[in-house]
């Protein structure tokens, strides 16, 4: 016949069968916290690499832009005779007094002026008179809401030209991606000879030029 269990055995084989739970429970919470942590760790590792991999992008595809972007010694000297710019379109140079106003034009504007602007700090985006309507259309979604000119511009080099003062890119076309790269970077750029002048009540018209033409 078995023996029957004292209570002070009862209650012992009770406190080790808890104890053992309870050590069981430990070992559980510690490999959950080892899991816990480790997905953490992996998490960061994957972030850390996926910013250093962003940012080699960014800045490979920086160094890309940079490398197509013309950069040019300009005057800045107010003339009232037309100029013999050595870019096509300018991109800074001398000008006339009066600068252009910025803004949409359907129709070639005077470089004289346009320059003027863009001794304020406008960028001056140029188009093929041939390109399509929807690519213009294009070109005017991209423009800033100020410090911006577009105009066609006959005899270009490339489908769409943009030049700031001291600077200039050959784009592909309305949907090149420098385009907007450009405007971002050089509109009111800190480097203009007049940054923040106005870029609003100038001329919308040519102002009449005299004399012969002086190189900018």
């Amino acid at each position: 016949m078995p023996k029957k269990s004292s209570r002070r055995e009862v209650e012992q084989t009770r406190r080790e069968r808890a104890e053992q739970l309870r050590a069981q429970q430990r070992r559980g919470e510690r490999r959950r916290t080892l899991v816990i942590w480790l997905s953490v760790a992996a998490v960061l590792v994957l972030l850390a690499g996926g910013t250093a991999w962003g940012l080699r992008s960014a800045s490979q595809e920086q160094d890309a832009f940079a490398a197509t972007v013309e950069e040019f010694d300009v005057d800045s000297e107010h003339v009232a005779s037309p100029v013999d710019y050595a870019q096509t379109p300018p991109a800074g140079g001398k000008h006339n007094g009066a600068w252009l106003n910025c803004g949409i034009y359907d129709e070639p504007v005077q470089s004289e002026n346009a320059v003027h602007s863009q001794e304020h700090g406008a960028v001056w985006v140029t188009y093929d008179p041939e390109l399509p309507a929807d690519d213009i259309e294009r070109l005017t979604e991209a423009m800033p809401s100020t410090y911006g000119i577009l105009s066609p511009y006959p005899d270009l080099p490339a489908p769409v030209v943009a030049s700031a003062w001291g600077r200039q890119i050959q784009l592909d076309g309305a949907d090149d991606p420098r385009l907007e790269q450009f405007i971002r970077e050089f509109t009111q750029a800190g480097d203009v000879p007049e940054p923040g002048a106005a870029c609003t009540g100038g001329v919308d018209t040519a102002v009449p030029l005299q004399g012969e033409s002086v190189e900018s």
